[in-house]
């Protein structure tokens, strides 16, 4: 019987080892073109993949750039790199890293703030996407190091303000460490998916990863304001969407994260209360700071803005999608296709359990709501492969999933 790739311990019962500082200590930080061109030139004189991280300012900041990125590569150390001293200009890195291949881990929350700065790999592999695909339930990356290195990282500074300057050395520590054992976990998942026979699933997944395009904007963005399912009109919900449209081009203006100029919470309870007048919006939580008292003109004429518009222009309550519904509510709506999907589940679990893998990365749910909602006309094994093909299933996934979905789509005809 396989035990579960997170359940395996040390036999020795070793503790694991703090890993407080890098081995080679904290390098200085990359912060002009002089110092760029000599980083560059000893990364692309040195061998085998790079590590790779990035540092954004999430919560603090509007936009998703990168603040530091980190890099490691045997024979050329680590490489701290401030991007925003340098103007975001980093060609000699750029040519440096040509050709090789990157090790990140969670990489699709750093490639698009790389890229931003004309970083993009030839070659990618993913430790955390690795660690799913092996089966292990539990994938940070200081879990994965923990159990599969024996050390333990220091935590603490992933949700602060990179954007922060100067950097303090506490937190420049924390960012080299994330990269100081990045290249020896990738050798030992890839050991581990070689032989579990999944290591050619992998290299699917990371090219696919490598090669996504940049998600879509949502078409209407403001439906998710938490707390919107409190708003019971349409013209409460025009309030909400008016409001978060003005606090969105001040954030975006100010480069703040929305949340710090105005919460959730404050624009839905605006929406609901409907105040009269400046004093009355005045008189609501949050609103009575001196921050926002300032802007009360803002927000007022926002609401006013709101309250103005002619009915036809008012925000149907229920967003348009391009997809099926919840499948909460496919039973009502549509009994053939909620028990297609019943049945499709059931059969991925199954092969999903036997694979030792995640279902949601055995095959995207949305692909499979998708094609029980509106099947293939041709529901043989061949008319599946060709509905998953054209949905975006990587060949392994399809060369696992075909057989099943199409007996699952076959015995629930609707």
């Amino acid at each position: 019987m396989d035990v579960p790739a997170d359940e395996r311990t040390d036999p020795t019962g070793a503790q694991p080892v703090p890993l407080t500082e890098p081995a080679d200590g904290v390098p200085p930080v990359v912060a002009d073109s002089s110092a760029l061109r000599r980083a560059a030139d000893a990364l692309a004189g040195a061998e085998g993949p790079v590590a790779v991280d990035t540092e954004r300012a999430s919560g603090y900041r509007y936009s998703q750039r990168a603040y530091l990125v980190q890099l490691r590569r045997e024979g050329a150390g680590t490489v701290l790199v401030d991007p925003i001293a340098l103007g975001g200009r980093l060609d000699p890195l750029v040519e440096a890293l040509e050709g090789t291949e990157w090790v990140l881990h969670a990489a699709s929350q750093d490639l698009p703030c790389l890229a931003e700065l004309g970083l993009k790999p030839s070659a990618l592999f993913d430790t955390e996407l690795a660690g799913r695909l092996a089966g292990f339930e539990r994938v940070a990356l200081g879990t994965l190091v923990e159990l599969l290195l024996g050390y333990r990282l220091e935590t603490g500074h992933g949700a602060a303000d990179w954007s922060r300057r100067p950097l303090p050395a506490d937190w420049l520590n924390y960012a080299a460490l994330d990269v100081e054992l990045l290249v020896q976990l990738r050798d030992v998942l890839e050991e581990e998916l070689r032989q579990q026979g999944k290591l050619e699933w992998a290299l699917e997944e990371f090219d696919a990863a490598r090669t996504a395009p940049l998600p879509k904007p949502r078409a209407e963005p403001w439906r998710r304001t938490s707390g919107i399912h409190r708003i019971r009109s349409t013209r409460q919900l025009a309030a909400v969407r008016s409001l978060w449209e003005t606090r969105d081009a001040l954030a975006r203006e100010r480069d703040l994260a929305p949340g710090r100029v105005l919460p959730d919470s404050a624009l839905v309870d605006a929406a609901t209360r409907n105040p009269a007048d400046e004093a009355a919006l005045l008189a609501l939580p949050v609103f009575r700071g001196r921050a926002q008292r300032r802007m009360a003109g803002t927000w007022m004429g926002a609401l006013r803005k709101a309250a103005a518009l002619p009915r036809a222009e008012l925000p149907e309550t229920a967003q348009h999608h391009d997809g099926p519904p919840p499948a909460n509510r496919w039973a009502d709506k549509d009994p053939a296709a909620a028990a297609r999907l019943a049945a499709a589940r059931t059969a991925l679990a199954e092969v999903a359990e036997a694979n030792t893998l995640p279902v949601e990365n055995l095959l995207l749910p949305d692909l499979v709501r998708r094609t029980c909602w509106q099947p293939p006309s041709d529901t043989s094994l061949d008319g599946v492969t060709a509905a998953l093909r054209e949905g975006g299933a990587r060949e392994w996934q399809i060369g696992l999933t075909a057989r099943a979905l199409s007996e699952a789509l076959a015995a629930t005809p609707g």
